[in-house]
């Protein structure tokens, strides 16, 4: 093995080293509001004990002992900072944790495994926002989202929109006239058939493009490549090959932040659930209350009932300040309508669509 070899590899290492330090980090800050104080001296102790037990090979116990005791006090200074927390869906480089970082870049982002971790985290006090895919310009209402919207107690404090915008990444030392197969989420592979196509490359779909992209870095393939977002590529150290690689460059996903609690500051957008009757011009008849009031909607949207078979739950979204007495009385209106009603909140409309990440 070559010297260059060598130091690659010791790179290699070296960032997954930094990525374990910081999903530590993360999982340290989530406790802080599990126990009575930072400080829990009979944890520390019980962590370098394991420590000093499983030291082994050519790393002194000593020298682990010391390192961990500095990483478990790192872990202290970041549970005593006054920070607010943000978890998403996902590995970081996602375009959730792109989307939570427009919306505000002082939070703390803390990816979690699946939608249903992010809400519970939120609804339990463990994080103080969550933010989630709601709609997308091609795919549509995401299903697995709104059935929880249905069921949580949270609110809807903001919303942001961004450009979905595809780049193929390669390792900095590649080139890229060897890659032969792109790794991406099948949802990100089906958008760029036609880049695909032209440079010949074989699609492999991974259960995340984020996740993807880690593995290129710590695996190193062969004639690899991943297609993700340009963030990825910051956050993971990669190459963008060509940006802007998507079939479709108009295509763009709606984020919901969610909070235990509703939104102190002035709002211009509502967001409401609810259920009728299953017949002939009940659904007229909820849009008709909006209509005579000029009150402009932006969104609707269907699922099927779990709790009433046969029947639909109804997502809709409007202009409008729950703070309008206009407003106040078309959904009191509509709620005495419903079977079922829920008020999702009032919250900041998105601003303008960013450019692309």
């Amino acid at each position: 093995m070559q010297l260059d070899e060598i130091r690659r590899r010791i790179n290699t290492i070296d960032f997954e080293i930094l990525k374990l330090l910081n999903s530590r980090m993360e999982y340290a800050i989530r406790t802080k509001t599990l126990k009575p104080r930072v400080a829990d001296a009979t944890r520390e102790n019980e962590v370098i004990g394991y420590i000093e037990r499983h030291s082994r090979g050519l790393i002194e116990p000593e020298f682990c002992k010391q390192l961990f005791a500095k990483i478990i006090s790192e872990s202290k200074r970041l549970q005593g900072e006054e920070c607010r927390l943000i978890g998403f869906q996902g590995e970081h480089g996602s375009f959730s944790e792109v989307a939570a970082r427009l919306f505000d870049p002082d939070l703390i982002y803390i990816s979690c495994g699946e939608y249903r971790e992010t809400f519970e985290a939120v609804e339990n006090g463990v994080l103080d926002l969550g933010i989630v895919p709601v709609e997308n310009t091609l795919g549509g209402a995401v299903t697995e989202v709104n059935d929880f919207l249905i069921n949580t107690s949270l609110k809807i404090v903001g919303e942001i929109k961004i450009p979905v915008s595809y780049s193929l990444l390669i390792l900095p030392d590649s080139d890229p006239e060897e890659i032969r197969v792109a790794y991406a989420h099948r949802h990100a592979l089906s958008q760029c058939q036609g880049f695909l196509r032209k440079r010949n490359l074989e699609g492999k779909p991974f259960y995340d493009s984020a996740a993807a992209a880690r593995m290129l870095v710590k695996e190193r393939p062969e004639g690899s490549s991943v297609i993700a977002n340009k963030f990825a590529a910051e956050f993971f150290n990669l190459e963008v090959v060509e940006a802007g690689i998507e079939d479709h460059h108009d295509n763009i996903s709606r984020f919901l932040i969610l909070s235990k609690e509703a939104t102190e500051g002035p709002g211009d957008k509502c967001s409401i659930v609810f259920v009728g009757e299953h017949r002939a011009g009940a659904l007229f008849r909820v849009l008709k209350q909006f209509a005579d009031s000029d009150i402009n909607l932006t969104r609707i949207e269907s699922l099927p009932s779990r709790r009433i078979p046969g029947n639909y739950v109804f997502f809709l979204d409007f202009q409008g300040s729950i703070d309008d007495p206009s407003v106040q009385k078309v959904l009191t209106e509509v709620e005495e309508m419903m079977f079922m009603y829920k008020f999702l909140g009032c919250y900041p409309a998105a601003q303008p669509v960013p450019s692309e990440q």
